[in-house]
């Protein structure tokens, strides 16, 4: 018997279903994501292109977030949205340390992205990513959440930093992505694309309670502040004891202490291992680096440190980062 010619073959329904649902999120977020053109002063003076990215309009009245690699050419520039307008944007705020930089363009009527949370995917979920790969306005590709947890370095001159928590997709990335738009099934905005890591590798900074205080307070005070204590570390680790006391296996291992910086003022001394940092714990260098915000510049800090096998206490007043 032949099947009734007025029903789809079984194997087309998921298909189906996997299209509305990337067609939905584009219509819906499509409006929000924007060309980036980038424009520099040339040696001769004169303003010439220096590079080009998406960006994603986070705001009504102008203000739009895409990756610091984007715009490190130049302090302004053009954006073009999806409805053809074209118009000047500067640069509000640009922090390489977190590859994230706010835009402010000339404009009232935005279509804002609906913000989302990163740290509520999972792994295998619905992505789809939304930018300008190429130079082509608008493309459309998706894919799933290959991983999470990833870290990826960035860095400012001689400053480098650990990014927390990017996301890994399979989304098809290409340059021009960089800025772009990373979506959930809902069309909500849960990453930043900054990175093509390889084929079928691309990364996107989350968007969570850490970058949303960054993408504020860029909004705000056009840079982030961060604090300095000057230690180059390791994850290494505890003797047993140690360990079973702390009730964890790795502390942070001193491999350097910098000139007249804060931690040598402290007397932290290579070879030390930092475990604990004002009551909290320190098991490798992201936990230091995670710590060291705004509000610890200025601050006494409590350091717990591990020497010659046993605990010792030092305090340290950790200065501002200054840019290299």
């Amino acid at each position: 018997m032949w099947p009734d010619a007025g029903l789809p073959p079984a194997d087309e329904e998921p298909l189906d279903s996997y299209s509305r649902a990337v067609a939905g999120v584009a219509e819906r977020l499509a409006p929000s994501v924007a060309e980036v053109r980038v424009l520099g002063r040339a040696r001769d003076g004169k303003r010439r292109p220096m590079g080009s990215g998406s960006g994603v309009a986070i705001t009504t009245d102008g203000y739009l977030v895409t990756s610091a690699h984007v715009v490190a050419g130049g302090a302004e520039g053009m954006i073009g949205l999806g409805d053809g307008r074209e118009m000047p944007f500067a640069v509000a705020g640009r922090d390489p340390l977190s590859d994230l930089a706010v835009l402010r363009a000339q404009a009232d009527d935005l279509t804002p992205a609906t913000l989302g949370d990163a740290s509520r995917l999972h792994v295998g979920q619905l992505v789809v990513a939304i930018g300008n790969p190429l130079g082509f306005a608008g493309s459309v590709t998706a894919g799933v959440v290959s991983a999470l947890g990833r870290s990826l370095t960035t860095r400012d001159g001689r400053q480098a930093r650990i990014i927390d928590d990017v996301i890994q997709t399979d989304a098809a990335l290409n340059p021009g992505n960089s800025g772009g738009a990373l979506a959930d099934s809902a069309a909500q905005l849960v990453g930043i694309n900054t990175a093509v890591a390889g084929i079928g590798l691309g990364l996107a900074v989350p968007i969570n309670a850490t970058t949303l205080g960054i993408i504020s307070t860029l909004m705000r005070e056009g840079r982030v502040r961060r604090a300095h204590l000057g230690v180059a570390g390791s994850a290494c680790p505890l003797a047993p004891r140690w360990a079973q006391a702390l009730h964890r296996r790795t502390g942070l291992e001193v491999v350097e202490v910098m000139p007249a910086s804060p931690a040598e003022a402290s007397g932290l001394r290579r070879g030390d291992i930092i475990v604990e940092v004002d009551g909290r714990a320190v098991s490798d260098p992201g936990d230091l680096q995670r710590l060291m915000m705004e509000a610890a510049i200025d601050h006494f800090l409590v350091l717990r440190v591990l020497r010659g096998g046993s605990m010792t206490t030092l305090t340290a007043i950790p200065e501002e980062l200054r840019a290299a």
